[in-house]
């Protein structure tokens, strides 16, 4: 029988899509409705957000968030497509431009000032005013789940607190929480500290189908926080009996509804110790050594005061939200911020920004966002991927600060957002790219208010012979652009040190150390890491640096840093060389051991479809770029595609890994600048 012609269509666009990302996953056969998304077709996360929006205007549908979040094969695609909701556009756009911005006029009010703990937080806006509405969970710009006023999470958060009681949690506790996002994680969470208990924040799995499989790479993080109980979503809890055979302290797996339903008559305990721990957060994945950073209740206060002074935040400020809740810059940044100012915040799912990026720019419009925030990869898609046709009637002139953080800020990327979205409303001084890191909660560095981005432009050569930023002039095509982060938020340090341990001067490379009210204790049951991560009371970020006009550069991670012969090389550079090659696609440079010279340089590459390139034409690319002839790489990997974390980052460790394993081989290449030819290099 023959396929249907929509079966036919619907596995075009996804064929096309595997084409571009992941060509060689073709070689191994072709694409069909068993497909895993995933596992066999490589589309990753931001994968499914291009295809997406390719299946929504092809087929002038909108899809289901939900069905889009659980979908495994092309089958599950099919069906979407088929229950979807029709759409004139088969996107928001236009259709929503004729709604009013909605938010309402809210009154000013205080701020918590004499607080010391994260419940006394809670409970003085309670006292002050119960039915100021504190966080609104949407599905979307137009489906609201709930909202919670302050009274509202006050209450839901003291029946979770009965309910861990009489299951004799005592203060000190871990409890883990791996919930997505919705007003039982907010309960849990409060009703975690009003016991008197640790929050441990874990990543919920993105499909329900791999509830299981995930379950299973948490137990590492499980036994690492000893942790006494798991808040779940109740299909968890049929997994109890697995996860307390592997994990050795875990008493029980329980649902908000549970806590909630049995609560002990026992008075609440006291909970006004500043020094007590008021978070515990993982900054590894669920696999390898997982670090617990653990982060007191006054550092977590302070810190969201001081971000919120450096953002000049008020009650009226109105703060939208996809960011994940287990994550410290959706967790802290964005909802303990706006719980201690005052400000309104509307929170959704991260898939709900996956599936369809648009989302967050008009659920910005609708509620006359004044805030927001998110990783590089989040303005990047913006600035991309959605349509102008998609955009139209957006009003984005309420925004008063955008940060841009937790991973690497391309400038590029700055600019297209700036540019782009300044057609929209969008004030230039509104993106503000920070530096921060779960080892001092969340924040560290943020540009002054209103100033929008600025760009160091550098010597490369400079900077990776003598480690030093030396200003490039107006024509220098080949500068090295590196983003200014700001300079540090109220009562933080922040100093470049050399190998040594001596403070650098200006423009002086090294690495960034830093200290504080919000700096963390150390790693939860790790004296070996927590003894390395301190230097005489300044802790090392594990990032290199150099400090400029009062502005923290970021010049890349420690533990990137290739050394080579005593000479500093910076994959960064590499990398966006490599990628300005019309036929790159991605491009990765990581460490390859050698006995006599330390490293050397191995550069993975992944091609666009329909296209190929030669490594003696990409040597001399790089050569013609300005790539100085000391960071040369000395071997070339051709990858069907470069592994990455779901918001985009490379797994370059997993390259290393292919390598050891003799998946894949490097291919030894040697840079003749009089031939400009590669050959096989004996060394």
């Amino acid at each position: 029988m023959d396929m249907p012609s929509r079966e036919l269509e619907l596995i075009a666009v996804v064929r096309e899509l595997v084409r571009e990302l992941a060509p060689q996953r073709l070689k191994r056969g072709d694409v069909t409705l068993p497909s895993r998304l995933d596992r066999d077709l490589g589309v990753d996360s931001l994968g499914r957000t291009e295809l997406v929006l390719r299946i929504e205007r092809k087929f002038r549908v909108r899809l289901s968030v939900n069905a889009v979040a659980e979908m495994d094969t092309v089958a599950d695609l099919l069906k979407a497509v088929d229950q979807a909701a029709p759409s004139d556009l088969a996107t928001s756009g236009v259709e929503l431009s004729t709604f009013a911005p909605s938010a309402p006029e809210v009154p000013l009010i205080g701020q918590p000032d004499d607080a010391r703990t994260l419940t006394e937080m809670l409970d003085w806006h309670v006292e002050n005013h119960p039915d100021h509405i504190h966080v609104t969970v949407l599905q979307d710009e137009n489906t609201v789940l709930g909202t919670m006023s302050y009274r509202d999470l006050q209450t839901a958060a003291r029946a979770v607190a009965q309910g861990l009681i009489s299951r004799d949690i005592v203060p000190g506790d871990r409890i883990a929480m791996m919930l997505p996002t919705s007003t039982d994680f907010f309960a849990s969470f409060f009703g975690i500290l009003y016991a008197g208990a640790v929050p441990v924040p874990i990543y919920p799995p993105a499909r329900m189908a791999q509830l299981e499989e995930h379950m299973r790479r948490q137990i590492v993080i499980l036994n690492n926080a000893g942790a006494k109980m798991l808040i779940t979503v109740p299909e968890g809890r049929k997994l109890a009996v697995l996860l307390r055979s592997q994990v050795e302290t875990l008493k029980s797996v329980e649902t908000v509804t549970t806590l909630s339903a049995e609560r002990s008559p026992v008075p609440l305990p006291r909970t006004d110790d500043p020094e007590a721990l008021g978070l515990m957060q993982y900054t590894s994945g669920s696999t390898g050594d997982p670090k617990g950073v653990m982060l007191t209740h006054w550092g977590l206060i302070e810190n969201v005061r001081a971000m919120g002074h450096a953002m000049e935040a008020t009650s009226k400020d109105v703060f939208v939200s996809w960011l994940p809740l287990y994550h410290d810059m959706g967790l802290i940044g964005a909802w303990l911020g706006c719980c201690y100012f005052g400000a309104r915040l509307y929170v959704m799912s991260p898939i709900s920004f996956l599936v369809r990026p648009a989302t967050w720019l008009w659920t910005m419009h609708k509620y006359r966002a004044t805030f927001s925030g998110g990783p590089n990869f989040a303005y990047e898609l913006c600035a991309s991927r959605i349509p102008d046709e998609d955009l139209q009637g957006l009003d984005l002139s309420a925004l008063r600060f955008m940060v841009n953080g937790a991973e690497p800020i391309s400038p590029v990327t700055l600019r297209k957002f700036t540019d782009r979205f300044e057609k929209y409303g969008m004030n230039r001084g509104v993106p503000s790219p920070s530096y921060g890191l779960a080892e001092n909660c969340v924040g560290l560095c943020f540009p002054p208010f209103g100033r929008g981005p600025k760009i160091d432009r550098i010597k490369r050569e400079t900077l990776a012979k003598r480690g030093y930023a030396e200003p490039a002039a107006p024509d220098d095509r080949d500068a090295f652009e590196v983003v200014a982060c700001g300079h540090p938020i109220e009562k933080n340090d922040v100093r470049i040190v050399d190998d040594a341990g001596h403070e650098l001067g200006e423009r002086q490379e090294g690495r960034l150390e830093f200290r504080g009210p919000s700096m963390t204790k150390g790693y939860f049951r790790s004296e070996e890491k927590t003894r390395a991560l301190f230097n005489d009371g300044w802790i090392n970020s594990g990032d290199r640096a150099y400090i400029a006009g009062g502005d923290i550069h970021i010049t890349g991670r420690v533990k990137d840093i290739i050394i080579r012969g005593g000479h500093n090389i910076h994959p960064a550079h590499i990398e966006e060389l490599a990628t300005r090659h019309p036929a790159v696609q991605r491009a990765a440079a990581i460490p390859m051991k050698d006995a006599r010279l330390g490293e050397k340089v191995c550069l993975a590459v992944v091609t666009r479809a329909g296209t190929d390139v030669a490594p003696a034409e990409l040597l001399t690319h790089l050569d013609a770029a300005g790539l100085s002839k000391y960071d040369m790489p000395e071997y070339f990997l051709r990858l069907d595609e470069i592994p990455l974390t779901p918001n985009g980052k490379m797994l370059k460790r997993a390259i290393l890994d292919w390598i050891e394993a003799g998946r894949v081989t490097p291919q030894p290449v040697r840079f003749d600048r009089t031939h400009g030819r590669d050959a096989a290099n004996p060394n």
